[in-house]
């Protein structure tokens, strides 16, 4: 069974859209017939090849258009959000974190951090309010599994991730019935980046599912979650079942 959807005539916000996960949600779009945005602070490049592709970066002629913007930046959001007349979508799935154990490291890392996968999408999401209240459109958070579990190395970043699943709540309570508001909660997945991020490792065979999810994984929960409907307030997993646990590598047969 194919299911497709069409978003002609919609416009479609993705922050971070320009490689891995957020280029593979900006050209999910574009191929669903949306006006896509995306906005990064560095211009799309080439990825360089992974196992499974990532999608190129979204170029114009795909239906994407580009805008240098970091989403940190209120000045920033203002030149972005200054040039739409309509929007209908907007993800927020700009973020990310370095390996960054609390001792030793600069307090000013992690108060960035936490900027980026935290406070940027509630300020996104504010500036979008007024344009997606107009559409009845909705906004879909990128959330991760290091925010619905212990995340050693990357205190910071779990800890915002979970405050942004939080704030996903609180604004479909809030905007609630005019504009949606979703979480996807993404678990290991491969990008361009993913080698180098796990050390170089195959993790997937610690996904019950056998392999980690691709960014069109992620991109296909979001083009549901973004279509109009009832859904508001949801938290989807797209972490093919979730981690396996060390201790069953430790569990011996007569261990029940």
């Amino acid at each position: 069974m194919t299911v497709t959807y069409d978003y002609t005539g919609k416009v479609v916000l993705v922050t971070g859209g320009t490689k891995g996960i957020g280029a593979g949600i900006a050209t999910a779009f574009a191929t669903a017939g949306a006006e896509v945005i995306v906005c990064a602070r560095h211009d799309p490049v080439p990825p360089p090849p992974v196992s499974p592709p990532s999608p190129p970066p979204p170029s114009a002629g795909t239906g994407v258009r580009f805008v240098r913007a970091d989403v940190r930046d209120t000045d920033d959001l203002e030149r972005l959000f200054s040039g739409l007349d309509r929007l209908d979508v907007v993800v927020n799935n700009a973020g990310g974190s370095p390996y960054a154990p609390l001792e030793g490291t600069s307090p000013r890392l992690h108060t960035r951090i936490v900027e980026l996968n935290l406070i940027a999408p509630l300020l996104v999401a504010q500036r979008a309010y007024p344009l997606l209240a107009a559409s009845g459109g909705s906004v879909v958070m990128i959330g991760s599994s290091s925010g619905a579990r212990p995340s050693p190395g990357t205190s910071a970043y779990g800890a915002a991730k979970a405050g942004l699943h939080h704030l996903a709540n609180c604004l479909a309570a809030e905007w609630a019935p005019g504009v949606r508001v979703n979480t996807v909660i993404v678990g290991l997945a491969a990008t361009e980046d993913s080698l180098d991020h796990y050390g170089g490792k195959d993790v997937g065979t610690a996904v019950p599912a056998g392999r980690m999810a691709t960014p069109a994984d992620v991109a296909s929960v979001c083009l549901w979650l973004a279509a109009p409907g009832y859904v508001t307030g949801a938290q989807v997993h797209v972490h093919g079942g979730g981690e396996i646990p060390a201790w069953q590598n430790l569990a011996s047969d007569d261990i029940s």
